[in-house]
């Protein structure tokens, strides 16, 4: 049956970051350990994994093609990336899109016990209960504020600006008044986007927050000098490590 990123990606993935459009990607096929195939592929980039946990209750009972259920098919998909960080964008994509609760893929990671990353995706998917959803976000948590040893800060804080509309902080240490916010491409390219940041800071600096910004690459490539930034700002609101 179908597994993986084919199957998330037939319930309704849009993407993760990756560039490879669906008809370019490979096919991935999920059969029990045991299994043999009567016929070779017919297509030489159908690629096919053997799984002695496999039960009924991760496949969908009525879709075709027949395939996982959306949260092992992500759990199958993060396992058979090839880079850690494939892993986490999966993971993080499938609850920033609303297809899967946290609660879903937890069930699977814990039932398979030989899952490939297994350790990995019990952490990331605490954070993504911890409210980092976006990969940036998850980068910042591990790279930034864990490694560099800064206190834990709220993440996604829902606030009502000056005109009374919900917004969305990344990342917050309200003790100190302190706010930080991970800007994907699309902050810089869009003005409008860029209008609705900045509107978003004015807000915040009007309340008493000091508000720091830093891209995405930012943060994977350099992320001693955001970690810097931050401890200098919470050093200035009284923070004493």
């Amino acid at each position: 049956m179908l597994a993986g990123l084919t199957a998330a990606r037939l319930d309704g993935l849009t993407g993760f970051g990756d560039k490879a459009s669906f008809a370019e990607s490979a096919v991935h096929l999920l059969v029990p350990y045991g299994y043999r195939r009567r016929t070779p592929p017919v297509r030489p980039w159908v690629i096919t994994h053997y799984s002695r946990e496999l039960i009924d209750a991760d496949v969908h009972p009525t879709r075709q093609p027949r395939r996982t259920r959306i949260a092992r098919s992500l759990v199958d998909a993060a396992a058979w990336m090839p880079a850690d960080r494939g892993a986490m964008a999966v993971l993080a994509a499938g609850v920033q899109q609303r297809l899967v609760r946290v609660d879903d893929l937890r069930q699977v990671v814990a039932r398979i016990e030989t899952l490939r990353r297994r350790t990995l995706m019990t952490g990331i998917l605490d954070d993504i209960t911890g409210g980092a959803q976006a990969l940036s976000e998850l980068d910042f948590t591990r790279q930034v504020v864990r490694a560099y040893r800064l206190p834990e800060p709220s993440r996604q804080v829902a606030r009502r600006d000056s005109r009374g509309r919900r917004r969305w902080t990344d990342v917050m240490w309200d003790d100190c008044k302190v706010a930080a916010e991970i800007d994907g491409a699309q902050h810089t390219e869009d003005p409008l986007q860029r209008w609705d940041d900045m509107e978003r800071d004015n807000d915040l600096n009007v309340d008493g927050y000091r508000t720091l910004r830093f891209p995405a690459w930012l943060v994977r490539q350099h992320p001693e000098l955001v970690a810097r930034q931050i401890r200098r700002a919470l050093r200035a609101a009284g923070y004493r490590d």
